[in-house]
C-alpha cells in the first residue's frame, strides 16, 4: 500500500484498479501515546509496579489490579511494555473469557474517554486490538464509553471495523458496522471504503457487505469484489431443510411469525447488485474488468515458445548484428522477406491475463456466477483466453459438469463452440482426455470410481463434438484417444489394485460366512430327535427330524440360515469375477462398478440374515424362563450389522451413484440459464406442498 505524506493529510490512491490514480486525502491525526515514565524511570519500580499490573491485566485478576490502581491511578495511561502498550491494551487482547470481560469493564471506569484513544507503537488502540481479537463484549465496553474510537485508525491505516473483517469475525463485524452509520464518519474514504467491502467478501461476511454496498451505491462498482466472488463457488449455494426438519420445526419450535420463502443467497444478491453496475458501462471498460491487469513479463516469457517463433528469435538475432555492420555488408545481406519484419518484433512478449474474473469462475466450477453474468451480457459464451479455450473448455478441462452443461442451453451455438483449439491444437475432446486435477478425483471414493467418472466424461464430450474433430491429432500427434489412454495408463493400474484388494478381502469374509451358516445348517438348536414323543407334546416324533422343527422361531432360523448361504455364494462368485476381470478400460465403465455393487450388497445381505439366524437360536433354546437373555444377546446382535453399514455404506452408495446416478450427471432437465423448468417434478411439487401447508398452520399457531 502506498502511502505518501503531503501537508496534514495521507494520500493514498483509489480502489479502482483499472483507473488511472485517484489522490484520497485521508486526515492524519496525531497518535496519542501512553506516558512512558514507568518504563524509561527506575527500573525496580517498573518491576514492583508494572511486572504486577502487566501480570493481572493478562490474567484478568481484577482484585490484584484494583489494589496497584487504588495507589496508583496514573497507572491507567502508562505503558508497562516497550511497545508503549497499558493495561488496557494488554486486557483487550487477551481471552475473551467472562472474568476478562469484567476487568475490562472496571478499569474502563476508572478511565477518561480521553486515555481510551492511547495508541501502541503500532498505532493500535485497545479498540483495534478487541476488534482483531473478536472479543465482541469488550468492543461494546469501548464503544459506549468512546464512539470517537470507531474512527481512529490503527497499525497501516486500518480502521477497527476493518480489522475485525480482516480477521472474519462474523459478530464483531455486524455490531461495528451498526454503530458505524453507514460509514459516514469522517475517517471513512472512498478507500478504505473499498477494502473493507473486498475484506468482507474474502472472509464470507456476505451480509454486512451486501448492507454496505446498499448504503454506500458507489461501491457497486468495486471490480476487485467481482474477482473475489468468482472464486467462492460455495457462497452460493442456498441450503433448504428436507420435510424431517420441517415436521421437527414445526412440532417443537416455539411459535412466531410464518416461515419466509426461500430467498437468494446473500453472495447471489450482492453479485446482482455489483454485476447490474458493471453491466451499465462501455463495452470497451467492461472487457477490461473482466481481463483483469496483466501478468508480470518475466525474462523466460520472451523466449520464443515453439519452433516457429525459435527460428524467428534466430532471425531477429541475425538482422540486430547486421544492423551494426558497416552500409557495403548490410546490401549484400539484404533481400526480400516476410519473416524479417516479424523478426524485429519478437523481442517483446506477448501479454497474458491469467486473472480474467470469467475464466477464473469457470476454473472453480462457480456455475451461478457464470450464469448471473451470462444472462446480462450473453456475449461472454464467446469469450476465449490466453490459450483461445472458452469457459466450455476449461469447465472440461476441470470436471465442472455445471458450466458444461450450459451447452445444451445456448441451441446450436455449441457447434460454433465446441470445435475450438488451443495453441497445441487440442480440442475439447482432448482436454478431457487429460487427467483431471487430483481434487476433482477426490470428490469420488475409489479409483475404480475414479476411472468410472473419467469415462463418462470421455464419452460425454466425445458425443458432443462434431465427428470430424474425435480423430484429430493435436501438435503431439495424438489423438484424444490415444491421449486419453497415455494419461489414464496410471490411474487404470491403480483401479485394477484397488479393485482386486477389496475383491479379495470381501471375499474373505463371504467364505468365512457361507462355512458358518453352512455347518450351522446342519447343526441346528436343540438338536435332532431321536425317535419317541415330542417335547411339550404326546406326539410321536420320527427320528432325525429337529426337536424345534414346528416352532415358528426355529422356521425363521432355518429361512435365515440359507439365505445367508445363498447370498455369501452370490457374493464370492461376484468377487471371483472381479478377480479374473481383463481390466481394460471400458470395463470400468460398467461392468466392474456393477459387480462391486453386487458383491457389497449380497455380502452384507449374508451378514444381516446370519446375524438373525444366530439371534432367533436363542429364542428357541431359552423362550421359557430366561427370555430376558435372547433379547440382551439380539440388541448386542444387531451391532456388527450396523458397523458393517456404517463402514461399508457409503462406498455401496457411491457406487450406485456413480453407475445409475451419472446418467442424470449431464443434460440435466432443469434450465438455469435463461429458463425456469415449467414442468416441476414430484420432489419439487411436494417440497412446494409441504412448504406450504408448514407455513399455513405456523401462522395458525
Amino acid at each position: 500500500m502506498a502511502e505518501t505524506k503531503q501537508g496534514p493529510t495521507l494520500q493514498l490512491s483509489s480502489i479502482d484498479e483499472n483507473k488511472d490514480d485517484v489522490v484520497v486525502p485521508v486526515p492524519l491525526l496525531a497518535p496519542q501515546k501512553p506516558l512512558p515514565d514507568l518504563l524509561n524511570g527506575d527500573r525496580e519500580e517498573y518491576i514492583n509496579v508494572g511486572i504486577p499490573l502487566y501480570e493481572a491485566s493478562i490474567k484478568g485478576d481484577w482484585k490484584a489490579a484494583k489494589v496497584i490502581l487504588d495507589a496508583r491511578p496514573e497507572l491507567v495511561r502508562y505503558s508497562i511494555t516497550e511497545n508503549q502498550e497499558t493495561a488496557l491494551h494488554i486486557a483487550a487482547s487477551a481471552d475473551k473469557s467472562k472474568r476478562m470481560q469484567d476487568f475490562v469493564k472496571n478499569l474502563v471506569e476508572m478511565m477518561d474517554t480521553t486515555d481510551l484513544e492511547l495508541q501502541n507503537n503500532s498505532s493500535n488502540t485497545a479498540l483495534c486490538l478487541a476488534a482483531a481479537a473478536g472479543n465482541v463484549e469488550m468492543v461494546k465496553i469501548l464503544v459506549k464509553r468512546n464512539r470517537a474510537l470507531l474512527v481512529i485508525a490503527g497499525s497501516q491505516q486500518m480502521m477497527p471495523l476493518y480489522m475485525a473483517a480482516l480477521f472474519g469475525h462474523h459478530d464483531t463485524v455486524e455490531y461495528l458496522y451498526s454503530e458505524s452509520k453507514g460509514l459516514s464518519d469522517d475517517g471513512w474514504t472512498l478507500l478504505n471504503r473499498g477494502w473493507l467491502l473486498q475484506k468482507c467478501v474474502e472472509a464470507n461476511l456476505f451480509g454486512t457487505a451486501l448492507q454496505i454496498v446498499k448504503d454506500r451505491p458507489e461501491l457497486a462498482t468495486n471490480t476487485s469484489v467481482l474477482g473475489v466472488l468468482a472464486k467462492k463457488p460455495e457462497a452460493f449455494a442456498v441450503t433448504t431443510s428436507n420435510i424431517f426438519r420441517k415436521i421437527y420445526n414445526f412440532v417443537f419450535a416455539r411459535p412466531s411469525k410464518p416461515v419466509p420463502p426461500k430467498k437468494d443467497s446473500e453472495a447471489l444478491q450482492l453479485l446482482r447488485i455489483i454485476w447490474r453496475n458493471i453491466a451499465k458501462k462501455p463495452k470497451k471498460e467492461i472487457d477490461d474488468i473482466l481481463r483483469g491487469q496483466a501478468d508480470p513479463i518475466k525474462k523466460d516469457d520472451r523466449l520464443p515458445y515453439n519452433k516457429e517463433d525459435q527460428k524467428l528469435h534466430l532471425l531477429k538475432l541475425i538482422s540486430d548484428h547486421i544492423v551494426k555492420m558497416p552500409n557495403e555488408i548490410q546490401k549484400l545481406t539484404a533481400g526480400p522477406s516476410t519473416n524479417f519484419t516479424r523478426a524485429l518484433s519478437m523481442g517483446n512478449a506477448r501479454k497474458t491475463y491469467s486473472s480474467r474474473v470469467l475464466f477464473l469462475a469457470a476454473e472453480m466450477g462457480n456455475t451461478k456466477f457464470i450464469v448471473e453474468l451470462i444472462r446480462i451480457y450473453p456475449d461472454l459464451i464467446w469469450k476465449v483466453n490466453d490459450n483461445n479455450q472458452s469457459i466450455f473448455h476449461i469447465a472440461v478441462k476441470h470436471r465442472h459438469e455445471g458450466i458444461y452443461n450450459l451447452l445444451y442451453e445456448i441451441g446450436s451455438m455449441k457447434d460454433l463452440i465446441t470445435p475450438l483449439r488451443d495453441e497445441n491444437d487440442n480440442n475439447m475432446l482432448h482436454l478431457v482426455g487429460k487427467s483431471a486435477k487430483q481434487k476433482r478425483l477426490q470428490d469420488v471414493s475409489g479409483v475404480a470410481l475414479q476411472m468410472q467418472r473419467e469415462l463418462l466424461w470421455f464419452k460425454e464430450v466425445e458425443a458432443m463434438i462434431p465427428p470430424s474433430y474425435r480423430e484429430r491429432k493435436n501438435k503431439d500427434g495424438l489423438t484424444p484417444h490415444e491421449l486419453f489412454t497415455k494419461e489414464h495408463k496410471d490411474l487404470v493400474a491403480q483401479g485394477e489394485k484397488w479393485m482386486k484388494e477389496t475383491a479379495s478381502q470381501c471375499m474373505v469374509v463371504a467364505a468365512l460366512i457361507a462355512t458358518i451358516v453352512f455347518a450351522a445348517a446342519f447343526t441346528v438348536p436343540g438338536g435332532y430327535s431321536q425317535g419317541g414323543n415330542s417335547q411339550g407334546s404326546n406326539t410321536q416324533t420320527a427320528e432325525g427330524i429337529p426337536i424345534f422343527h414346528s416352532e415358528p422361531a426355529f422356521m425363521v432360523f432355518v429361512v435365515a440360515d440359507a439365505i445367508s448361504l445363498f447370498a455369501s455364494a452370490a457374493s464370492i462368485l461376484m468377487f471371483l469375477s472381479i478377480l479374473t476381470s481383463r481390466y481394460a478400460e471400458r470395463d470400468f465403465l460398467q461392468s466392474l462398478p456393477k459387480k462391486l455393487m453386487l458383491g457389497l450388497a449380497t455380502l452384507f445381505l449374508s451378514i444381516t440374515t446370519m446375524t438373525i439366524a444366530f439371534t432367533v437360536s436363542f429364542f428357541v433354546l431359552y423362550k421359557k424362563g430366561l427370555l430376558w437373555m435372547p433379547i440382551v444377546i439380539s440388541l448386542f446382535a444387531v451391532m456388527p450389522v450396523i458397523l458393517f453399514a456404517w463402514l461399508q455404506y457409503p462406498l455401496l452408495g457411491d457406487v450406485f451413484r456413480s453407475t445409475y446416478g451419472s446418467r442424470y450427471l449431464f443434460k440435466p432437465k432443469k434450465r438455469v440459464l435463461y429458463y425456469e423448468d415449467p414442468k416441476p417434478n414430484i420432489r419439487q411439487f411436494f417440497s412446494r406442498w409441504s412448504s406450504s401447508i408448514f407455513r399455513f398452520f405456523r401462522a395458525q399457531r
